[in-house]
């Protein structure tokens, strides 16, 4: 769960609101995003104002029980990613925070504060748009290497997605194996999907890809594969070949769409259920 930190100076209208916004875009979204607020100079226990509870009404949202709070070092430490409403804010937490944490809405977000509800209306509408543009950023999938701090996620990715699927052990394996590669791609900081493919001298083998239920059609299948794909290129193979279920249509119109041609079956090469297995591959041109 990736943790966001609004931060404003009462911890009544600009935090509170912002942080809700969020919550309820990364809900429908499905995203494993928290959001949570303070206040620089905030009174413990005063409610949102009155405009701000009426405003995020009009979208769904009830401040009504929202209850001030002070900004404490322990929330700075416990989150992810903070955003001031304010340079001014920001400059503030400097000495306390670190830098590649604080963010500040471009221009900045004016305090509502006694205005009338026009002013606040403006106020939640900068702020929605920022938290789009927010949870856009933070869920733009990230590829890289399996660490050994994965194992245990891509295992889980392995249960829900496989009927044999591999074990723990024979993941950690594939660390220390010269011709593995394995990757894996986050949104949010979570481990969404993951890939893996081996290289021997100048052929390559795509061994498995599992996307989480929950996140698959976003294309995360597809960033993987190309980073194999450019992986395989860079290391001089002459193709990268694979087995899918032939009841398979999703992944095999994917792996028709990156190039791979269908080239012969594994008869019964699935278990659990039984079923063959369509051979494709994709053939790279030698460089001279």
């Amino acid at each position: 769960m990736l943790r966001v930190l609004f931060v404003c100076s009462g911890n009544t209208c600009r935090s509170p609101m912002a942080a809700a916004l969020l919550n309820q875009k990364a809900a429908a979204l499905r995203l494993p995003v928290a959001a949570q607020s303070a206040g620089l100079a905030a009174f413990a226990g005063d409610p949102a104002s009155e405009n701000a509870v009426a405003v995020m009404k009009e979208c769904g949202i009830d401040l009504s029980a929202h209850r001030s709070r002070a900004l404490t070092r322990e929330l700075l430490e416990n989150c992810d990613v903070v955003v001031c409403m304010s340079d001014g804010h920001r400059r503030a937490l400097l000495p306390y925070a670190d830098a590649e944490k604080l963010r500040v809405p471009a221009g900045g977000v004016p305090d509502p504060f006694g205005g009338d509800p026009d002013v606040y209306r403006a106020c939640r509408d900068a702020l929605s748009a920022y938290a789009d543009a927010l949870l856009a950023e933070l869920a733009a999938p990230v590829v890289r290497p399996m660490e050994a701090g994965d194992v245990a996620a891509v295992a889980a990715l392995e249960q829900q997605c496989f009927s044999t699927p591999w074990s723990e052990s024979a993941l950690r394996g594939e660390l220390t194996n010269p011709n593995a590669h394995t990757l894996v791609a986050t949104v949010c900081g979570e481990i969404c999907a993951y890939l893996g493919f081996h290289i021997i001298h100048d052929e390559g083998y795509l061994c498995n890809l599992a996307v989480e239920k929950a996140h698959r059609r976003r294309g995360l299948g597809r960033k993987l594969m190309n980073a194999a794909i450019d992986r395989c290129r860079a290391e001089g193979c002459a193709f990268l070949s694979l087995e899918v279920r032939v009841s398979n249509a999703p992944a095999i119109r994917l792996y028709e769409s990156l190039g791979f041609r269908p080239c012969g079956l594994r008869r019964g090469f699935y278990t659990h259920p039984d079923e063959d297995a369509q051979i494709m591959t994709l053939y790279f041109e030698c460089k001279t």
